[in-house]
């Protein structure tokens, strides 16, 4: 037994292999030209190629010169294809053959999907690697995916591979972003390579052309490795078809328009960031792009975007950021942010009933903007129409404080296997707490068994790349995706609960949801970067707790403690009590088995560095649990009588 939906365009099905015919939604005017809002193709090969000869002179990307030292400089679609065309001849040029693999290495900038697209005109396919990765990591992927050609950011990225030269055998070519050729030739600027490729291109007209043209849609265009939070990683195999079917579902949604300007941090190497790539050249909005998270907030105020993609740690923080900021600008303030907040939360939830705020309520609405929330959005540029958040679950709490200060979250889910996205709330329709319902041409049912959610799409992978046994676990006879996921349908919204593996069964019998306590206890306690719960098997739940470096410096200096160190702060006693009572705070909300009976703080922060998170930011729990092993015990010491 079963409970199925499934995403339609205009009301009706569309089946795996099915293409929609999309009507243009309006038109825009360039440069006297009539400029369509959404292009359609087969491959992404072809779509780069329609998308710089339909908007040549239209801005394709904002980018930061110098590494991010130096201005913003804008490059139109006609130079998009200019340096295209360049890189993808210099790799043909190099010697490569069709659906070969070129692996990119390199944080979020313009050279990225440069390097992308080039590749894929090229006929060839990317394979993705985080520029977190260890040299034996990178090492790894680029021989497990036959990988022909790296792209590297500078020359440390490119070392990582140099040092396990001897490991990856089938390496022909480094290419460098910014940095320096060898002596050898086995190591070439991207400079170096664009030229060769300007020779080439001149030397053989109209290949470019022919070779992007004879890229078919079930050729493989990406190959992404999974983040390996056990194990090896796999390398997830995306077609031209998944990531066209990305672009088009999305665009059938109606609300992404040519004239928005997306700000775009993601990495790449995660299928997140590549799908609104996709995105981008399906519908032909300017993307400004620096992947430093740092900048994040500066940047915003800057470019002025109108739609923002981010995981829910980046809102976590935005949340403590403007928490703490309406904090410190004195008690009357703070007095008139907290009920602004109230009005704005009234107005909130009478909208996602579906009903209007009164004429009262409206007119405190309109006093609360003027006061609290004006100031709130011009943080963000002032433009902004809506976030969109993927990637982990993001709680319905944070949701709503957004939408309080008139700052819409759409959350979406999906997975590397689904292409990114499977579902997505609209702005003109969503239910915060769910992911939204299923994207056209998307079908879902959830086993009754265990409630898993299964996914059937034309964005599902081909497969895992030679590994053929996983690839029939993960994808059954009938084509239907095991997500792996524990989720609910309401009202034709996907509810994601927790992770199959992740979920808790004390010694009780009763389920606990990790994911769920953590997501309440971030809001509830603004000083945790991170939280771990953990209880399977055992009789009650205990928690670690990673503290953000930053909030609880800046409590110790409200609280005359600024001399200590974060270390010292993580064992001090007053601590301990200001988390005590967080962890008092959540508890009030969960049920009696729920509730954390114990928990610990970290001598340090969990990150990415030390192995801790993915490079989406998502929690590596079993590395995390296995690492704090003896300190878990702990808790259970004399929990349970022995015999």
């Amino acid at each position: 037994m079963w409970v199925a939906a499934r995403g339609t365009f205009d009301g009706s099905g569309l089946h795996r292999r099915a293409r929609p015919t999309i009507t243009l939604r309006k038109n825009f005017q360039l440069r006297g030209a009539s400029v369509p809002s959404s292009l359609s193709a087969e491959t992404i090969a072809e779509l780069v190629l329609t998308r710089v000869a339909a908007t040549p002179g239209a801005p394709a990307f904002k980018y930061l010169e110098a590494g991010g030292a130096g201005s913003w400089k804008t490059i139109t679609w006609a130079e998009v294809g200019d340096r295209v065309r360049s890189i993808a001849s210099g790799l043909r040029a190099l010697g490569l053959a069709d659906e070969q693999r070129c692996a990119i290495l390199s944080s979020t900038r313009v050279e990225w999907i440069l390097a992308d697209f080039g590749i894929l005109t090229a006929g060839g396919a990317t394979t993705t690697i985080y520029p977190g990765n260890t040299p034996d990591e990178c090492a790894y992927i680029t021989a497990d995916s036959d990988t022909v050609f790296v792209f590297a950011e500078n020359d440390s990225q490119a070392q990582k591979l140099v040092q396990r030269r001897e490991a990856v055998p089938g390496l022909k070519h480094i290419i460098v972003f910014e940095g320096t050729a060898s002596p050898d030739g086995f190591i070439l600027t991207l400079a170096q390579l664009e030229e060769r490729g300007r020779a080439y291109a001149t030397a053989h007209p109209g290949e470019f052309e022919k070779t992007a043209r004879a890229v078919t849609r079930d050729r493989l265009a990406t190959l992404v490795y999974t983040s390996g939070t056990t194990g090896k990683p796999k390398g997830v195999e995306l077609t031209h078809d998944a990531w066209i079917f990305e672009g088009e579902a999305v665009d059938a949604l109606g609300f992404l328009r040519f004239d928005d300007i997306h700000y775009l941090w993601l990495p790449l190497a995660h299928v997140f960031g590549k799908a609104l790539e996709m995105a981008q050249l399906r519908v032909g909005f300017l993307t400004a792009i620096d992947g430093r998270v740092d900048k994040m907030v500066e940047n915003l105020a800057v470019i002025q975007p109108t739609f923002v993609a981010a995981v829910p740690r980046i809102f976590e923080k935005i949340y403590n950021a403007v928490l703490q900021r309406a904090k410190t600008q004195g008690a009357l303030k703070y007095r008139v942010f907290r009920w602004a907040i109230s009005v704005g939360l009234e107005a909130s939830r009478l909208v996602q009933e579906g009903k209007t705020p009164g004429p009262l309520l409206a007119l405190k609405r309109r006093v609360a903007d003027r006061a609290v929330f004006t100031a709130v959005r011009a943080r963000f540029g002032g433009r902004l129409r809506f976030f969109v958040s993927g990637s982990a679950p993001l709680s319905r709490e944070l949701a709503e404080f957004f939408h309080a200060c008139g700052l819409l979250i759409l959350e979406g889910y999906g997975l590397t296997e689904t292409s990114a996205g499977a579902f997505l709330n609209k702005p003109q329709k969503f239910k915060f707490g769910t992911v939204g319902p299923p994207l056209p041409g998307v079908e879902v049912k959830i086993l009754e068994s265990d409630g898993e959610v299964l996914v059937r799409g034309r964005g599902n992978m081909r497969g895992y790349h030679g590994l053929p046994e996983e690839t029939r676990e993960a994808i059954d006879p009938e084509g239907w995706l095991h997500t792996g996921d524990i989720g609910e349908l309401d009202d034709g919204c996907l509810r994601i609960t927790d992770r199959k593996k992740d979920l808790i069964k004390t010694s009780g019998g009763k389920y606990v949801a990790p994911q769920m306590v953590e997501g309440k206890f971030q809001l509830a306690c603004r000083y945790a970067s991170q939280s771990v719960v953990h209880g399977n098997n055992r009789n009650f739940v205990v928690m670690l707790v990673a503290l953000d470096e930053t909030e609880i410096k800046r409590w110790a200096k409200a609280n005359a403690l600024e001399t200590l160190s974060y270390s010292e702060l993580t064992r001090h006693e007053k601590v301990l009590a200001l988390v005590q009572g967080c962890v008092d705070e959540l508890n009030k909300g969960l049920a009696g088995y729920e509730s954390v009976r114990k928990f610990a703080i970290l001598p340090v922060d969990l990150s990415l560095e030390a192995g801790d998170l993915t490079p989406s930011l998502k929690l590596k729990r079993k590395v995390v649990e296995t690492k704090y092993r003896d300190l878990l015990e702990g808790f259970y010491s004399g929990a349970v009588q022995k015999v």
